[in-house]
């Protein structure tokens, strides 16, 4: 019996995942959380566009900027809510900024938190406490849909837990809603509550939990062609004047949008007519 007992015990020692064991992190400046089984995955070539290059959204890009200089330097900072328009910038700028930060000579990790793996976010932060560096964790897209549970994991890590967030770590997320779930959401909720005014308030209640609440807004024309015409003189595209802004209004129009990503898009077509490669 007691052999069988270890066979068992040993069988089932093969089939738990290996405990997790902290990655290097002096390998990479940036590491991407995954689950089943626990790991922080290096992330060697990161896909980003520089700071100057992004037009048009000014005052939220000094105002994370100095944000993420103050928690690098150890200072105090917000955790940071971006939210608003599609394609205008938002994970972009939080890529650019850590870029930024590390290129003047601060030492700052990012590491991506997936939506779907918000569950698992205090077994990661429990490992990014016991290290001495500094981290920006990011997730993008952050947003809440019905009888989705994944906020209250957030709660406690923004503010209000008794261990709360560590002193090492500032948390900043993209989301196309300012208070992260659907209008009809939050309608059906208020329609059918007993107490309406406190029907929406525990998940409304995440979003007031970030420091910095910055917004993105469509962009102007004359923007867009900003845009393009700074990827052009930073990629080394030369195109006469009037015929890039009749092709880029046209493809702004086909599109039936005008964002940053559109501007983008449109300079990738531009880039590979002209020769040049990215």
């Amino acid at each position: 019996m007691a052999e069988d007992l270890s066979r068992i015990a040993d069988a089932l020692d093969r089939m738990s995942p290996a405990p997790f064991s902290a990655p290097d992190f002096e390998s990479a400046e940036a590491f991407l959380w995954n689950v089943s089984p626990d790991r922080l995955t290096p992330i060697t070539s990161i896909s980003r566009v520089k700071l100057d290059l992004l037009i048009g959204i000014n005052r939220s890009r000094d105002t994370l900027l100095q944000n993420t200089l103050q928690f690098a330097q150890g200072f105090g900072a917000n955790n940071a809510l971006l939210w608003g328009a599609r394609g205008m910038g938002k994970s972009s700028l939080v890529k650019a900024v850590h870029e930024h930060v590390c290129a003047n000579g601060h030492l700052l990790k990012i590491v991506e938190l997936q939506r779907e793996d918000l569950p698992s976010v205090s077994r990661l932060l429990n490992h990014l406490r016991a290290s001495k560096h500094r981290f920006l964790l990011f997730c993008d897209d952050l947003s809440f849909s019905h009888d989705d549970q994944h906020y209250k994991s957030l709660k406690a890590v923004l503010d209000g837990g008794i261990e709360g967030r560590p002193e090492n770590v500032l948390f900043y997320a993209t989301s196309n809603r300012r208070h992260l779930m659907p209008r009809d959401m939050i309608e059906n909720e208020r329609s059918s509550a007993i107490n309406p005014s406190e029907a929406i308030e525990e998940k409304v209640s995440l979003s007031d939990r970030f420091g910095l609440w910055l917004g993105f807004h469509p962009c102007t024309q004359d923007e867009y062609l900003d845009m393009i015409n700074g990827y052009c003189a930073a990629y080394g595209v030369s195109v006469d004047t009037e015929i890039l802004r009749s092709d880029a209004i046209e493809w702004q129009a086909t599109r039936g949008a005008r964002s940053g990503r559109v501007a983008w898009q449109f300079f990738v077509d531009l880039a590979g007519r002209s020769g040049v490669s990215l």
